[in-house]
């Protein structure tokens, strides 16, 4: 088990668990840094951090996950040590979490021409007050048996490739580099092998602020995290890591804490954070 989970997310986005229980389950497993980071929304954060003050060797990073817009591939930043009241970061994320809500129903809608009935008040009543998202639309046709698997959901009907797939409105990958570091975080690119063109995305991230690459990541194998690791010090840039836990399917999904992520990547992320002289909210 490791000691470091940089990528979790809780019911505030499209995560099973609760932020305290992500904290609980943390702790109980012996991790010493976390950190929550959900969909193009910071409300799980308090939660969370108000869940840590009951197990002080535990540490929770303040994140969030944004979603941005590229012509081929997918490509998202994760944002550490963020201030999470900054107004002008609360009003973009609240206007990318609209812009959910209008692409869930229009998903819905295009789903029924291929004889899925999924209904609209079940994906809210299953997002809860989190931030609706394609996970719950999936969990709704698991429900009424399109499916037998999130995965499948993705891989026929809403992936980014998928007939029912719709855009939604999003920002640059270098604009989502940017609102973070205005917002006093550290920019990180996430599962960067989902990025097309992965060299010179990084070196233009490099140039508007990124901080980080997320090089140890649920599925990567040694080969790979061997090259992200060599792009990230030819880039000076921070490896990162950690698990995209969901919670979804418990069955078949990489637990919390469950990639080998060195405490040292968390350890440089906190260093370079107070070089910076950004808040340490766990503190």
């Amino acid at each position: 088990m490791s000691k470091v989970d940089l990528h979790i997310h809780s019911t505030a986005s499209d995560g099973r668990l609760s932020p305290a229980d992500i904290v609980r389950t943390a702790a109980e497993s012996g991790l010493a840094f976390i950190a929550i980071a959900d969909h193009d929304i910071v409300d799980g954060i308090i939660p969370a951090l108000e869940a840590a003050r009951a197990f002080p060797a535990l540490k929770v990073i303040p994140g969030v996950e944004i979603s941005t817009d590229v012509p081929h591939g997918e490509v998202h930043v994760l944002g550490y040590f963020i201030d999470y009241t900054d107004r002008n970061l609360g009003a973009s994320l609240k206007r990318f979490r609209d812009s959910r809500l209008e692409r869930a129903q229009k998903m819905i809608a295009k789903l029924k021409n291929f004889g899925i009935n999924v209904e609209w008040p079940r994906v809210q009543e299953i997002a809860g007050a989190g931030s609706v998202g394609r996970p719950h639309i999936a969990q709704a046709m698991l429900e009424k048996g399109y499916i037998t698997s999130i995965r499948e959901a993705f891989a026929k009907y809403i992936g980014r490739e998928g007939p029912a797939y719709v855009e939604r409105e999003k920002m640059t990958p270098v604009e989502a580099v940017e609102l973070i570091v205005r917002a006093h975080g550290l920019a990180v690119l996430a599962h960067p092998f989902t990025t097309a063109n992965l060299e010179a995305t990084v070196s233009e991230l490099k140039a508007a602020g990124l901080a980080g690459l997320e090089t140890y990541y649920d599925g990567y194998n040694t080969e790979q995290i061997n090259r992200l690791l060599s792009l990230a010090k030819d880039h000076e840039l921070i490896p990162t890591g950690g698990s995209d836990y969901h919670g979804l399917e418990a069955a078949t999904e990489t637990a919390i804490g469950g990639v080998d992520v060195p405490i040292e990547c968390a350890r440089q992320l906190v260093m370079l954070a107070e070089k910076q002289g950004l808040k340490l909210a766990y503190q």
